[in-house]
């Protein structure tokens, strides 16, 4: 067994819902905790900077209130996501609004900093990093990083190209810490498959795409449910970093999804003109074929719960 920090030892259902650049919000994230799951959003999802205090406090005082009311069934605890790279330049400000309400998990993403791991330690937070192979893997728990998100091929978003067995078995040859696995994961078959590989918790992004509670078009979340794998695009176009997205979305914006060009990587982008880049180009893994209709987070909670059951049951574990 892996050794889990307090803040993730009693989720209701073993997985980390993934934080949606502009899709997520704080309605999403309550709603993922109430339902026993890491509720996770971008800090950059808050826009004007001031936002994001406004954001916080509504997301802390919701979940303080539900677990008054619901002593015997807390809320999971929820995760704000810090893009680390050079190019965000509203890191540190972030950083002091996450230190005022003490977020239970920072989530940190292109690059690992021992600055930024010291000063979640310092509120009493931990610090989970993404990656996309064993060796930054192993420079994120140098660094300071309490545990690891293994981005397999065919995440959502940016996603690496290794298999998750590959990952998986990779990291867990010397380290015993928390590790998500991310990957196509949108069923609760998936989650126990992932835990079955060595990670302790699904990591789920698109799924969460397609309810009522994200932010996303109703246009967006119908691709979702009416698309499969390949539907899915790998480029690097939008904002320098290889990703995983919707070809529907693509063709609307009047490109080709086979002939794309490269973009050049030192130029990456995370400011406004990459969220228009996201607004227009819809981010999604290749799991969506077993998303089939939209529903409320409860409502998909519940249904990957249910299958994770069965699944175990199935396996007589």
């Amino acid at each position: 067994m892996s050794k889990l920090p307090a803040a993730l030892q009693n989720l209701s259902l073993p997985v980390i819902g993934s934080p949606l650049f502009i899709i997520s919000n704080p309605k999403l994230v309550i709603e993922q905790c109430k339902a026993g799951v890491v509720g996770s959003m971008p800090a950059l999802n808050a826009r004007p900077a001031e936002l994001l205090d406004e954001w916080l406090a509504e997301i802390t005082e919701t979940l303080a209130a539900y677990n008054k009311a619901n002593p015997d069934k807390p809320a999971a605890p929820f995760a704000i996501n810090q893009i680390v790279h050079k190019s965000n330049d509203r890191l540190e400000h972030d950083m002091q609004v996450c230190a005022k309400y003490k977020v239970p998990i920072i989530i940190t993403s292109l690059g690992a900093r021992e600055d930024v791991n010291q000063a979640v330690h310092a509120w009493g937070g931990i610090v989970l990093h993404d990656i996309i192979n064993n060796k930054f893997a192993h420079k994120a728990i140098e660094k300071g990083a309490d545990g690891l998100i293994a981005v397999a091929a065919g995440a959502g978003g940016h996603a690496g190209v290794k298999s998750p067995f590959a990952l998986i078995q990779e990291i867990r040859q010397w380290f015993d810490g928390p590790v998500a696995l991310s990957g196509s994961i949108a069923s609760g078959d998936a989650v126990l498959a992932a835990q079955a590989m060595g990670a302790d918790f699904g990591y789920i992004g698109s799924a969460f795409i397609a309810t009522h509670e994200a932010r996303a078009s109703d246009a967006y979340k119908q691709a979702i449910v009416d698309g499969n794998s390949d539907d899915i695009v790998y480029s690097n176009l939008f904002t320098g970093v290889h990703g995983n997205y919707l070809a529907p979305s693509i063709r609307a914006a009047g490109m080709d999804p086979d002939n794309l060009p490269e973009s050049d990587p030192s130029k990456m982008n995370f400011g406004g003109d990459a969220k228009k880049a996201w607004k227009d180009i819809w981010g999604c893994g290749q799991g969506i074929g077993a998303i089939n209709a939209v529903t409320s987070t409860a409502e998909l909670v519940g249904k990957l719960r249910r299958e994770y059951e069965a699944a175990r049951a199935r396996l007589k574990l």
